[in-house]
């Protein structure tokens, strides 16, 4: 599916992607609406209609991903909350095995993620998946989420990659097609970002997991030389 050679330069999302989605969604759908209800002493189902409807409304922009904004909307500790439940965050099958190759390869790997710095320090204290990456970009630091153009132009002002010889993997349809507007060659996405959801990406071509790209070990290229 991917010819390792004409790539020099990979971009991973993080939630879905790197890691299980399942931790996210049992917090957004679950975990929040319970600890809000009970913090604010209101009713489940009205802490849940109220937490939907106003996620909903800010989905795909910045501050749909910003846990400051909703700290300071919801009135809570999200970060906190978050910790409450951290023994959920997992990393996805064969994520280490292919970040060790593409590192062997000589690739460049980025991590890119619409995470919060608050949910990124907290999952990287957790998994330790920087330990295999080269850089590690939060939207937030450019004031753009992945799904705008002005974002993938400050990314490749910030790391003059070549958007011809670029890989992009990510869980998100419409952040594939961001990046594929802005002239990132290779995109692919993720089948099943939440390990506890069947669902089958269309809008793009996508792995289940990384085992169906796995670039060859440095040996194997000699073998085959």
């Amino acid at each position: 599916m991917i010819n390792w050679d004409s790539i020099d330069t990979v971009m991973l999302d993080m939630d879905g992607t790197l890691l299980d989605l399942h931790f996210d969604n049992h917090f957004w759908l679950d975990h929040l609406p319970q600890r809000y209800a009970q913090i604010h002493n209101i009713d489940l189902v009205a802490a849940r209609e109220k937490l939907s409807g106003e996620i909903r409304q800010y989905e795909g922009t910045l501050q749909w991903y910003c846990l400051e904004f909703w700290s300071s909307a919801l009135d809570l500790d999200i970060r906190s909350l978050k910790e409450e439940i951290k023994h959920k965050i997992q990393i996805r099958p064969y994520v280490g095995e292919f970040l060790t190759r593409l590192r062997k390869l000589g690739k460049k790997v980025l991590l890119v993620t619409n995470a919060h710095p608050q949910s990124l320090s907290l999952k990287l204290e957790v998994t330790q998946i920087d330990q295999w990456l080269d850089v590690i970009i939060s939207s937030h630091q450019f004031n753009e989420p992945k799904e705008s153009q002005k974002f993938w132009q400050q990314l490749q002002a910030a790391e003059h990659f070549d958007p011809t010889r670029t890989l992009f993997i990510d869980d998100t349809a419409r952040i594939l097609d961001s990046a594929k507007i802005f002239g990132i060659h290779y995109v692919l996405g993720i089948h099943q970002p939440d390990s506890q959801i069947q669902r089958r990406m269309e809008q793009h071509p996508a792995i289940y997991h990384f085992d169906e790209i796995m670039p060859p070990r440095n040996d194997e290229n000699s073998a085959h030389g």
